[in-house]
C-alpha cells in the first residue's frame, strides 16, 4: 500500500485516510461477497487524492441475502478520535420498487444499477441547515458518498449484476465518540460523521479545523446571526460564561487562527464580531500575528516590552520583562510603576484594533477584548463595550 509522509515542525508523519475511504472499502467489500458468496479479506481502491490503498476487510459475516464488513480507520499520525475505529457496511437486496430517494438515505441510478445508502448505528443525522448534507439526512458527506457509490457500482459491474442493492454504513461506538467532536455544535446528532474530501487525513492538517469553522459561521448566519463572538478557545468561553454571562450558543471557537477566522466571517456576510480572549494569545494581535499558535509566531513579551520602554518604563524593567516566561509575569513588572499597566494597555488595544481593522476590511466591524484569569479585564477596543452590550441583551 502506498504511504504518503509529510513533514511538520521538523517531524514525519504519516498520513492516514478517512472514514469516507472505509466506508467505500467496505461497501465494496461486502457487495463483492453479496454476490460472489466468496469471503474477500483485502480489497484495493484509489483515493479521490489519487492515492492506491489495499485495505484488509475485517469481521466478516455472511447470510443468505446479505453480508457485513468492516474496514478498521487508520488516521496516520493525525489525532484523530475516530482512529482504530471500524467502519462497517452491510450489503442486501433490495427490491428495487420505490422511485427516488430514501426519506432518510441517498440514492444512486444508473444503467441498471440501482444502489440506496443508508446509515446504522454511530453515524450522526443532520439537524441543522448549512452543512454538506441536507437536514434529515445521514452525515455522509458528498465525496463519501460518491466513492461508496462508485466501489459499490463497481462491484456490481464486476459481477453482472442489474438491480437494486441496499447498503447501511455503521460505526459502532460513534455516538460516544462525537460528543469529542465538533458534531454536536454543528447540528449532527448520534454519532460521526462520515468525511473526506480527498479520502486521505493529512496528519495536524490545518485545513480540516479550518472548514469547520466556516461551516459553523455558515450555519450561525443561516440562522440569521448578523454579529458574533469569536474566541480562541476554553478560556474564553469560560470567560464568557462566568464573568460576562454570555450565552455560549452566540460564540465560535476559533483557535489560533484569528485572520483566517475573520477571512470567513467576512465571505458569510457577518456584521459584526467581538473577539474575546486571553492575553497570553491575543496579545500577539498588536504585533499584527494572525495565527497566535506558538509555533507559528511570538512576540507577546516584545509588545509588552517595546510599549513599557516607550511609556517611561527602565531598561532594567524592560529587561525583566523580554525575559519573562509568561504574560502574567510581564503585567507584574509592568504593574510595579503606578499606572504603566493600563497606559501600556491602552497603546497595546490601539495596536491590536488597527490590524484587526486592517484583515476585517470596511464590510466587518472586528472589536477585541483581552483578559487574563488573575486580572480580568485587561483591554478593549474602542467599539467593545458597545457591542458586547447588545450581546448582553439578547
Amino acid at each position: 500500500m502506498e504511504q504518503i509522509f509529510t513533514y511538520r515542525n521538523q517531524k514525519k508523519l504519516r498520513w492516514g485516510y478517512t472514514t469516507g475511504t472505509c466506508a467505500a472499502a467496505a461497501s465494496l467489500a461486502a457487495v463483492l461477497m453479496l454476490l460472489g458468496r466468496k469471503e474477500t479479506e483485502l480489497v484495493s481502491l484509489t483515493t479521490p487524492k489519487g492515492v492506491r490503498l489495499e485495505l484488509e476487510i475485517e469481521d466478516i459475516h455472511m447470510g443468505e441475502n446479505w453480508v457485513s464488513c468492516a474496514v478498521r480507520k487508520d488516521g496516520g499520525d493525525d489525532p484523530d478520535v475516530t482512529n482504530g475505529m471500524l467502519v462497517y457496511s452491510r450489503a442486501e437486496y433490495g427490491t428495487g420498487s420505490a422511485e427516488g430517494e430514501p426519506e432518510n438515505g441517498y440514492v444512486f441510478e444508473r444503467e441498471g444499477v440501482r444502489i440506496e445508502l443508508m446509515a446504522g448505528e454511530g453515524v450522526g443525522v443532520v439537524t441543522k441547515p448549512g452543512l454538506n448534507c441536507p437536514v434529515g439526512k445521514p452525515a455522509i458527506n458528498s465525496v463519501p458518498r460518491s466513492m461508496i457509490f462508485h466501489q459499490a457500482e463497481r462491484a456490481c459491474r464486476e459481477s453482472g449484476f442489474q438491480g437494486c442493492i441496499k447498503l447501511s454504513v455503521s460505526v459502532p461506538g460513534g455516538k460516544e465518540q462525537a460528543e469529542k467532536t465538533f458534531n454536536p455544535r454543528l447540528g449532527i446528532l448520534g454519532g460521526i460523521s462520515i468525511l473526506g474530501t480527498s479520502g486521505m487525513v493529512e496528519p495536524m492538517s490545518e485545513r480540516a479545523l479550518l472548514e469547520t469553522i466556516g461551516l459553523e459561521l455558515r450555519q450561525k448566519r443561516l440562522a440569521g446571526c448578523e454579529r458574533l463572538i469569536l474566541t480562541p478557545g476554553n478560556y474564553g468561553t469560560a470567560f464568557l460564561r462566568d464573568h460576562l454571562g454570555i450565552e455560549l450558543d452566540q460564540a465560535v471557537k476559533c483557535s489560533n487562527f484569528i485572520g483566517d477566522t475573520l477571512d470567513l466571517a467576512v465571505q458569510e456576510k457577518l456584521r459584526q464580531v467581538l473577539l474575546v480572549g486571553h492575553g497570553g494569545k491575543l496579545i500577539k494581535l498588536a504585533a499584527g500575528v494572525m495565527n497566535t499558535h506558538s509555533s507559528a509566531a511570538d512576540g507577546r513579551m516584545e509588545v509588552l516590552g517595546a510599549w513599557g520602554g516607550a511609556l517611561g518604563a527602565s531598561s532594567e524593567r524592560i529587561c525583566r520583562i523580554l525575559e519573562a516566561v509568561t504574560v502574567e509575569q510581564a503585567l507584574f513588572v509592568l504593574d510595579e510603576t503606578p499606572g504603566l499597566l493600563e497606559a501600556v494597555m491602552s497603546r497595546v488595544m490601539e495596536r491590536v484594533e488597527f490590524h484587526l481593522k486592517k484583515r476585517a476590511g470596511e464590510r466587518l466591524q472586528a472589536e477585541c477584548i483581552i483578559f487574563t484569569n488573575e486580572r480580568g479585564i485587561l483591554g478593549m477596543t474602542s467599539g467593545a463595550e458597545a457591542l458586547l452590550k447588545e450581546f448582553e441583551t439578547e
